[in-house]
């Protein structure tokens, strides 16, 4: 696939925790990636926590031509619809557009509300987020703010899953 038509070159979906909350690091790549990437080392193999800090949106992955075999490897549903021509590459990347807007308008309802949650990646944050929601809702303490705050997320991660084959939780 050309560049031109590689819609990966606009989602990063994959590398900045929205899709995908870690990355599993092998025994023999363990040499090479952990000069270039911050991994915790467990049982002889690693793993990494998205977003990955070789990602920039603007520049793409900085170590592609040595990423891991699991970022070369995987192919999110919407890369596999376009490659079997299910979808052709602007529909793709009006999906795209419309993932980014939904997660930007997100990220805003949520910075307005008084929660706090730990995780840098948006992945494992929205499950954080649902969690606390479902516990405030089962302690009827579930506001109309939060209420609106758990439609978009279920509403994100209803596209994530029909779209890209991912759920967030």
């Amino acid at each position: 696939m050309s560049d031109s038509k590689n819609i990966c070159l606009s989602c990063g979906f994959c590398c900045d925790g929205t899709v995908i909350g870690f990355v599993q690091i092998g025994r023999e790549e363990l040499p090479v990636l952990k000069e270039l990437i911050e991994i915790e080392n467990t049982n002889g193999e690693g793993v990494f926590l998205q977003p990955c800090t070789n990602y920039n949106f603007c520049e793409g992955c900085s170590i592609y031509s040595r990423r891991p075999k699991q970022c070369a490897n995987f192919k999110c549903g919407l890369l596999i619809s376009q490659e079997q021509e299910e979808l052709d590459f602007d529909s793709a990347i009006e999906i795209i557009e419309v993932v980014k807007q939904k997660k930007l308008a997100l990220e805003k309802k949520l910075a307005m509300l008084p929660l706090e949650l730990k995780s840098k990646s948006f992945y494992f944050k929205m499950a954080e987020l649902k969690n606390m929601l479902q516990k405030n809702k089962l302690e009827s303490s579930f506001t109309q703010s939060q209420q609106d705050l758990m439609a978009d997320l279920e509403e994100l991660n209803s596209l994530l899953s029909n779209k890209f084959g991912v759920s967030i939780f």
